[in-house]
């Protein structure tokens, strides 16, 4: 699984930086602004759980495995996916029905950011190693 995760996180870095420059790019002139701001959420929300994937990877390199951190993780993956995916159909398709699912999305990543934090105050991590 460890590696499942730094590869999502890479994944996730390269689509959001991709998208941004999609956006920017070959958007700005074909789709209306609110839905130009819709797509570059997408892309940051990518972005942003890139790195929250990376400290998720953290937290299982670091000590014994939690159940917190890797449920962290799927919700993180799940989350990013459905809110970013919605937002993109979105823009894309001009299809109001994508932006249902956005709000699971959002929820899901909230669950995910909950379950990071979790594993934070549980974590039998000896931070007295960092000096």
């Amino acid at each position: 699984m460890d590696r499942v995760f730094l590869t999502l996180a890479a994944a996730f870095g390269f689509a959001g930086v991709a998208a941004g420059a999609f956006g920017t790019h070959a958007l700005r002139a074909t789709v209306t602004p609110e839905r130009l701001a819709a797509f570059e959420t997408g892309a940051r929300y990518l972005l942003v759980h890139a790195f929250a994937l990376f400290a998720v990877e953290w937290f299982r390199a670091a000590g014994p495995d939690q159940v917190a951190e890797s449920w962290a993780g799927v919700c993180f993956v799940a989350g990013a996916l459905t809110f970013s995916g919605s937002l993109f159909a979105l823009t894309l398709t001009g299809a109001r029905r994508w932006g249902a699912l956005t709000p699971v999305g959002g929820v899901l990543l909230l669950a995910g950011w909950a379950l990071l934090g979790v594993a934070a105050l549980t974590a039998p991590i000896p931070f007295d190693l960092i000096r």
